[in-house]
């Protein structure tokens, strides 16, 4: 009888190691997907996890904002349960990034655009409005603007009517994002870039598409943009307690403060949710998820959950995610997300 009973229990614990979820690579299966990257995409993907988990057939997934650059590193570390699902990104995915990815097992990355983001200057509330040209952000900020002579010197920028006499007569004083920063990439494509076109001497200096790009994207180092870390709301800070500062916000952050802080135009047009839509606001991007296939399987509610932030009650022109600030994508666009979700299911089950 002993024996028999010790036998039963062996028997027991086999099938029960049996019936354990295995992933791909041999470790127990993981119940919660965890998600990092861009605090500007943060807030949004943030309130789709908290839709899925209280659905209830999932676990509410882990979101982390740690800027693009880091969450895109942790994200092309390799593929396990140890390892991160999802990469939250306020621009596309570089060449590099990918090949790094594929270095370490991440080969099959999907590439999924969850909607629009504009790039806002704000100031405080109260505080001079202002209406900048890109030329004039990008002479307040870069590190190098051409002399006398026309060789390149420090910027002497120190106030803003020293750039034009129109401006008010206020110290240089930008809080915004590390390089790290998916909002500070594009920051650098979509103003400084552009800013500095209107600088002929730079195309002089730099007939090299590529070299001056890289010349045009650098930030003054002498104090004047002060690089504020991952966190948008240490920016609001800031801006709460000194009325000459602007900052660098994404529009659904600036959405969420509006009592705090106020937009500057850029070119002459205001940010909203209509100029931003309609193409009139030009300082605006793309905001992406980026999905490992690979671990289909290994934490379930990948697909489902990639499925619940392209839905139309999340990311339509009604969802929660467009009530925070997220302007939703093009019908066509949103026609292609779809099939991008589509294609998790090769790895997995997806619930008609």
């Amino acid at each position: 009888m002993l024996y028999s009973r010790r036998f039963e229990g062996f028997l027991l614990g086999l099938i029960a190691i049996w019936l354990m979820p295995i992933s791909p690579a041999g470790a127990v299966e993981r119940q919660q997907i965890r998600v990092v990257g861009s605090s500007t995409v943060y807030p949004f993907v943030t309130a789709a996890a908290e839709q899925f988990g209280q659905a209830g057939e999932f676990r509410t997934p882990i979101v982390e904002a740690m800027g693009t650059g880091g969450g895109i590193k942790l994200f092309c570390e390799g593929i396990g349960a140890s390892k991160v699902d999802m990469a939250n990104a306020s621009r596309k995915m570089t060449d590099s990034e990918r090949e790094q990815c594929r270095k370490n097992g991440v080969t099959e990355i999907v590439e999924l655009p969850i909607g629009y983001d504009g790039i806002i200057l704000v100031n405080q509330k109260g505080a001079t409005l202002l209406n900048l040209s890109k030329e004039q952000i990008f002479r307040a900020l870069a590190r190098e603007l051409p002399g006398a002579d026309g060789a390149l010197v420090p910027n002497p920028y120190q106030r803003w009517n020293e750039i034009d006499a129109s401006l008010p007569a206020v110290e240089i004083e930008m809080y915004g994002p590390p390089p790290t920063s998916g909002t500070r990439d594009a920051f650098s494509e979509l103003v400084m870039e552009k800013g500095c076109a209107e600088v002929k001497e730079f195309a002089r200096l730099y007939p090299d598409d590529k070299v001056r790009k890289k010349m045009c994207h650098l930030m003054r180092e002498d104090g004047r943009y002060i690089e504020s870390g991952e966190d948008d709301n240490i920016i609001i800070q800031k801006l709460s307690t000194n009325a000459g500062a602007l900052g660098i916000l994404g529009y659904g952050y600036y959405e969420e403060n509006a009592g705090k802080v106020q937009a500057a135009k850029i070119n002459g047009v205001m940010p909203s949710y209509d100029t931003i839509e309609d193409g009139s606001y030009k300082v605006s991007r793309s905001l992406y998820v980026y999905i490992k296939r690979e671990h289909i399987g290994l934490v379930p509610g990948i697909a489902e959950f990639a499925r619940e932030m392209i839905s139309e009650h999340a990311s339509g022109s009604e969802g929660y995610m467009t009530a925070i600030g997220l302007l939703p994508l093009s019908p066509a666009q949103r026609e292609q997300a779809r099939a991008a979700v589509l294609s998790l299911s090769q790895r997995g089950i997806v619930r008609p």
